[in-house]
């Protein structure tokens, strides 16, 4: 009888021969905590009790060695619980990548996939894999001497930039005036304001505020998901004269079918996605004409890989984007991206970081050294609270 099944079997796509080039040989993560240089953060979770504020970011940080080289540094992060959850995921699957071609990203991620999949495609396991993921792109872009941006494909070297972190609920009104003029003096595009208290009227008492002090300034709205339709609806007639960019996340984020319905709606466009945790459910937004600028995280769908493959659905539609936060690595994805896209500014993340990037004239500008471009500094070291090392 014919034997269906070889003696020695090769698993799909994991035969090699010539065009095998490297091999990873060691593979660091490690969770290190971020203490934000600013009061405790609120934003209109916190405001209507569903959350409480924060004082630190947890950050999976993943360094990968080869062969041949040079290093990969990529991370994740979790706001409020997540962080030691995220590092035991990374701590299991690292060994995955040892004796692996660092080249082969897609196949990479398939199989980390794959190690955990009982955990699911989303979530917890996708952000403890985009650590990963991201320090491999690093990896393949330092090895061909670019930047992440140009290795992609760059559409420009400079990206339009708006600032969040001067108009959470944390800060008083003249903390936010102080950080709106801030950011306007420092060469900053746009303004995000946190809106969706219990009393609509005080946003719109603050968005006025932020007009006064920046007339001529970009502005555009974040809710966090604290409204109902109806009040999302009615309070977005209500700024329409103020021609926002966007009004973000005005309703749950898994509510794919009201925010299609809002953008239907409204004259100003919609914005959200970062909250989702999976390439599919962003997927889902676009496939229902759901937003006017789709917002993915990277780090929380799994990585730049599948970011990538939801970059490419919008484009198709002519969907504008803004991923949401990690300015280090959405420079790259924004400046690859075809339509004019924005980038979010946040300084909670630079202390991990020896390098700054580069903002002026409203635009946040991609650097020419290699990758991403970032190397960690000696603050990380501290701010560790665990560390994990594979290693044949």
């Amino acid at each position: 009888m014919q034997r269906l099944i070889p003696e020695n079997p090769v698993a799909a796509g994991l035969a090699t021969g010539p065009a095998t080039l490297d091999r990873i040989t060691r593979v660091v993560v490690r969770l290190v905590r971020v203490p934000l240089n600013v009061p405790p953060v609120a934003d209109a979770k916190v405001m209507t009790g569903r959350q409480k504020p924060f004082s630190d970011v947890p950050c999976l940080i993943a360094e990968i060695e080869s062969a041949h080289g040079p290093t990969g540094l990529g991370f994740a992060y979790s706001i409020r619980a997540g962080g030691e959850g995220m590092f035991a995921h990374a701590k299991e699957i690292a060994g995955e990548l040892l004796g692996e071609d660092p080249n082969d990203i897609a196949r990479l991620a398939e199989k980390l996939a794959w190690a955990g999949a009982s955990m699911g495609r989303s979530g917890l396991a996708m952000q403890a894999i985009a650590a990963f993921d991201i320090a491999l792109w690093d990896m393949k872009a330092k090895r061909a001497g670019l930047p992440l941006a140009k290795l992609l494909g760059a559409h420009r070297d400079g990206v339009r930039v708006y600032n969040t972190s001067a108009g959470y609920f944390s800060s008083d009104d003249g903390a936010v005036r102080e950080g709106v003029a801030r950011a306007v003096e420092r060469g900053i595009g746009g303004i995000k304001l946190k809106v969706g208290q219990p009393d609509p009227m005080k946003d719109i008492e603050r968005l006025e505020m932020v007009r006064r002090v920046a007339p001529d300034t970009p502005i555009m709205i974040d809710a966090n998901q604290q409204w109902d339709r109806i009040t999302a609806l009615r309070f977005g007639r209500i700024v329409e004269p103020l021609n926002l960019v966007w009004i973000e996340e005005p309703l749950d984020a898994h509510d794919a079918e009201g925010h299609a319905a809002l953008a239907a709606e409204l004259a100003t466009p919609i914005a959200t996605g970062e909250m989702l945790t999976s390439a599919a459910e962003l997927m889902r937004l676009v496939d229902l004409n759901a937003v006017d600028f789709l917002q993915p995280d990277a780090p929380r769908i799994g990585g730049i890989t599948p970011c990538l493959k939801v970059m490419a659905a919008a484009d198709h539609k002519r969907i504008r984007l803004a991923p949401h936060f990690v300015m280090e690595i959405h420079l790259h994805l924004s400046a690859a991206y075809p339509q004019e896209p924005w980038v979010e500014h946040f300084e909670w993340l630079e202390p991990l970081f020896n390098e700054r990037l580069e903002i002026r004239d409203g635009r946040m500008w991609v650097s020419d050294r290699p990758g991403l471009g970032f190397t960690l500094s000696d603050e990380a070291t501290p701010w560790t609270t665990a560390t994990h090392e594979a290693r044949p």
